[in-house]
């Protein structure tokens, strides 16, 4: 059976070349190997709205239907810098765009999946700003003003998030344990996936004297051309790391 491939974390930027060809790379990798594609949010750095056509999305969305073209099935989930990705965007990738939070299927069990965003419960600013963000009139409103303003909104967010997480402790911007178990017995699984937090690894779990595993993504690295990404098959849930 083919694999099913997770990643999360790309921040898709024209500025980011690197990144950009190694996503590209990928793709064509995947051609014909992999059963489905799960891309666990922050696909891109900043999306305003599917209405941003320029040259550089367009790229983006013909090599997810080159992939999807060939087989694979291919499946979007919203992150805290893409939370404006629309049906629109995931028809034309010839992807399903999924909630939340989703449990899937895989050849060995059924797990959870997610951005992660939403465990970070410490973060109170962040929360906060997520909860409004994620609500559809307050993206209605933001959708219905011009692109070019909405662009710039985009860059001044990006500039006082990149601020503010200076001066957040890492305490605070990882997960909360609590909500971890909280999810995992809410949709009565024992694996959680997950990125957003950018720290690749596997924890082990004991859940009321269960075993469970939360699995984290890797973001994307510009500098050293890398990223941890999720490899599931008949023999399990894996990270390897991509080079690129």
């Amino acid at each position: 059976m083919k694999p099913t491939v997770f990643i999360s974390d790309l921040h898709l930027a024209p500025d980011l070349p690197r990144v950009s060809q190694g996503f590209l790379t990928l793709m064509q990798q995947l051609q014909g190997q992999c059963h489905a594609l799960y891309v666990l949010g922050d696909l891109f750095e900043a999306w305003v709205g599917d209405d941003n056509q320029n040259d550089y999305n367009q790229q983006i969305i013909h090599a997810f239907r080159q992939l999807s073209d060939g087989g694979t099935a291919l499946y979007f989930v919203h992150g805290n810098r893409d939370f404006l990705l629309g049906e629109e965007f995931a028809q034309a990738c010839g992807g399903q765009l999924l909630g939340e939070r989703t449990v899937i299927q895989l050849p060995q069990q059924q797990i959870l999946i997610e951005h992660g965003d939403a465990l970070c419960t410490r973060d109170e600013k962040f929360m906060a700003f997520r909860q409004q963000s994620r609500h559809p009139l307050w993206q209605q409103t933001m959708l219905a003003k011009p692109l070019t303003e909405r662009l710039q909104i985009a860059e001044l967010w990006r500039l006082q998030s990149k601020m503010q997480n200076s001066n957040k402790s890492e305490n605070i911007m990882d997960v909360t344990p609590e909500a971890v178990t909280e999810m995992l017995k809410t949709h009565q699984v024992t694996v959680l996936l997950h990125g957003h937090t950018h720290r690749p690894t596997i924890h082990n779990l004991d859940m009321d004297g269960q075993a469970a595993k939360r699995i984290v993504l890797g973001d994307w690295q510009e500098e050293t051309g890398s990223a941890v990404i999720g490899i599931a098959d008949e023999t399990g849930i894996r990270l390897e790391n991509y080079c690129f």
